[in-house]
């Protein structure tokens, strides 16, 4: 039984190895010469300015996680769409069309949601 993973073993052992041997030849060839403008952060070749530190608006999180969401969907929708012919060839349609519609009324009810509580207005109005 534990044979079964000697191979996982192996190339564990191998990967630590090669990446030891990457590193250890990088520090050996590369050349050292740290000076100010160097060890500057890079900014699109432009001279950082100001602090690092800024806060951001949270929509561009809440507009990240619905992006996110709808990706997901298009990854889980590929590959039922890829093998629909051959559920089709084989008297599935309806089995198979049922749950590529059901997985879409979740998502459309959870974009409903989202626009009824207007998170996917950019400028939200405060309320009077």
């Amino acid at each position: 039984m534990y044979f079964d993973y000697a191979v996982v073993l192996t190339l564990t052992l191998i990967g630590i190895v090669l990446l030891a041997g990457l590193m250890g030849l990088q520090k050996l060839l590369a050349p050292s010469n740290p000076f100010a403008r160097k060890l500057m952060p890079y900014e699109c070749g432009e001279p950082p300015t100001g602090n690092a530190w800024i806060n951001f608006n949270v929509r561009f999180y809440l507009i990240a996680l619905v992006f996110v969401i709808f990706e997901v969907e298009v990854a889980f929708i590929y590959p039922v769409a890829a093998v629909y012919l051959d559920w089709v060839r084989r008297g599935q349609r309806w089995f198979a069309l049922s749950e590529i519609l059901i997985f879409l009324l979740i998502l459309f009810v959870g974009l409903i949601y989202v626009w009824v509580k207007r998170d996917l207005e950019w400028v939200k109005k405060v309320p009077d």
